[in-house]
């Protein structure tokens, strides 16, 4: 059996750069590892995600319930951890994620009140690792960059288009909904918090990686 580790953080916190620089730094360090992204958009198991980040299923984020919207999900994790990395996983190779079922967890909680937050998430996590059967995280990291922030980081990435944001994105409140909906997960799943800023400034990309090998390590 080997190791999971999942990069998770609200949309423009920087998940992509640092799953590349986390791989980088355990290779540098003799450490064997594979990264997976979600979703994976090159596959035909993302499409009903696609469809619905497109505005195909309502334009906010609540058109779509909590409970369809994570079977969306849980059957594109399904389908790359069957066809890609299973196999290496099993083995005892290293696996570093950027989303994983905690995005369920993020993303589709916020949907809910949350008098029903426990509820959905012991379903989700009896659905994704127990029925469906994918792995359990040996680590979750949260990278912690406050919605204000991830706002204005997006709107540089896209070029002020509007049009070119999912509908997650788009819609303010509902990631500020979301950043709760992670602190409720960090607390009652024990994830590891990183923040992406010191409270006057975004923290730099490599202040931000040293932490995150460095919480790696610790499981590995």
């Amino acid at each position: 059996m080997g190791k999971l580790i999942v990069i998770e953080g609200l949309d423009g916190s920087g998940k992509s750069t640092q799953l590349e620089l986390l791989g980088k730094n355990l290779s540098a360090l003799g450490i064997d590892n594979r990264t997976v992204s979600f979703p994976d958009y090159n596959e035909n198991s993302s499409a009903l995600v696609k469809m619905y980040l497109g505005g195909e299923f309502g334009t906010k984020p609540g058109d779509v319930n909590a409970y369809a919207a994570s079977l969306f999900y849980a059957v594109d994790r399904f389908a790359s951890y069957k066809k890609h990395w299973q196999d290496y996983y099993l083995g005892g190779g290293v696996v570093i994620s950027g989303r994983y079922v905690t995005s369920n967890a993020v993303h589709q909680t916020a949907k809910l009140p949350e008098n029903e937050w426990e509820d959905y998430l012991s379903w989700l996590y009896a659905l994704e690792y127990g029925k469906v059967g994918i792995p359990k995280p040996d680590l979750v990291i949260f990278l912690d960059m406050p919605p204000e922030l991830s706002k204005k980081l997006l709107e540089k990435r896209y070029g002020g288009v509007e049009e070119k944001k999912d509908i997650h994105e788009k819609d303010i409140t509902y990631q500020q909904n979301c950043r709760k909906a992670a602190m409720y997960n960090v607390e009652h799943a024990a994830w590891r918090v990183i923040s992406c800023n010191d409270g006057e400034r975004i923290r730099t990309v490599e202040e931000i990686a040293a932490d995150v090998l460095k919480a790696a390590q610790e499981v590995l």
